[in-house]
């Protein structure tokens, strides 16, 4: 069935299909169960991450969903976990369009989006009412800064929209990697992050929230080790966790019209190098911190790979574009599966089963 929506959706520009389906799912959650039977995992695939239950490790990644519309529709996908955002404090529109690109023959994307959202406050309504109705499942709230306010005044802005979202959050994630925001990658800084988990402590502790720090692909491989150790000696350290990685501005062999457009790359060319920086901050970070691994994620096997290389869970996003919301029952059965035939009998025996030494 996915197929024959696929065909139509991709007559349009990306950003006007994304739009398209959004607002249908919006409107009629119950078709997201439409593409594919019904996402039921095994207790092989339960386990607890950062105090919070996780029945089976796909989710959902930021940028799908940033103001949080389609919420029940992501659950009924079969996604375990939802993160919606990036969400800042001011409503922004985002950069000039078009700001999305399909690269088809790569089963990639391109976007320089821009942090476009309502803002902290709009969400934070609106995640009141998802709510008062029950999410079924874990929501996960992605925030930054605004792109007019200046790096040094940028955990002001993270503080407000944390401030307005916490309430209705399971757990954060603070986004330091984007590249489509002039000078926030800058940010990605021992000294910079520590200085941020400080500033947004009072108001985490007080909603008991688990923190993931999302880290660019692009980052040199020293530098993710610095940055992971540092988190993993912090104070913060019980309560924190990587997501490996946004996307990349590198630009591997492409094809397509599209191929030289400026913006993060996303899709089956990240994948390689995600699944490196799951590996190299698995390493660093010795068992003391989880990672959450993204990027490139397609099949059951790409999920395991970065399983096997430290990651705890995995998020997609661009697999969901191409391959339909069946391809989160088919991670969780092929997961199932792989697990089975290694002899695991629980997902957290296998995670980070490559890089042990």
């Amino acid at each position: 069935m996915y197929s024959a929506v696929r065909s139509i959706l991709f007559r349009l520009s990306a950003e006007r299909a994304h739009e398209w389906t959004l607002a249908a799912l919006r409107r009629v959650p119950a078709t997201a169960g439409w593409f594919g039977p019904r996402v039921q995992a095994s207790g092989r695939l339960s386990q607890t991450v950062l105090g919070l239950p996780f029945p089976h490790p796909i989710g959902l990644a930021a940028g799908l969903d940033k103001n949080g519309v389609a919420i029940p529709a992501w659950y009924r996908m079969g996604f375990s976990f939802v993160e919606i955002g990036t969400v800042t404090p001011r409503p922004q529109p985002g950069n000039p369009k078009p700001r999305l690109f399909r690269l088809i023959q790569d089963e990639a994307l391109i976007n320089r989006m821009g942090f476009n959202n309502e803002g902290a406050t709009a969400v934070a309504r609106r995640l009141a009412r998802v709510r008062e109705a029950g999410t079924g499942g874990i929501l996960g709230i992605n925030i930054g800064k605004n792109k007019d306010t200046p790096n040094a005044l940028a955990h002001e802005d993270y503080r407000a929209a944390l401030e307005q979202v916490a309430p209705f959050a399971d757990y954060l994630t603070i986004n330091v990697s984007s590249p489509n925001t002039p000078g926030l990658r800058d940010l990605q800084s021992e000294a910079f992050i520590l200085e941020l988990l400080r500033a947004i402590e009072p108001i985490r502790s007080r909603h008991r929230l688990p923190v993931w720090v999302k880290l660019a692909p692009d980052l040199q491989n020293g530098e993710i080790e610095r940055i992971v150790d540092a988190l993993a000696t912090s104070p913060f350290r019980e309560h924190l966790g990587l997501i490996c990685t946004n996307t990349t501005v590198q630009r591997p062999p492409l094809s397509g019209p599209y191929r030289d457009e400026a913006g993060g790359l996303s899709g089956r060319p990240l994948a390689a190098r995600s699944t490196e920086v799951v590996r190299i901050a698995a390493r660093a970070a010795r068992r003391r911190l989880p990672i959450i691994g993204s990027g490139g994620v397609f099949t059951a096997e790409d999920a395991y790979e970065k399983i096997r290389s430290g990651a705890s869970l995995v998020q997609i996003y661009t697999a969901l574009i191409y391959r339909g919301p069946a391809v989160v029952g088919e991670l969780v059965r092929g997961l199932d599966a792989l697990l089975a035939r290694d002899g695991f009998a629980n997902i957290a025996d296998a995670v980070g089963m490559d890089v042990r030494e």
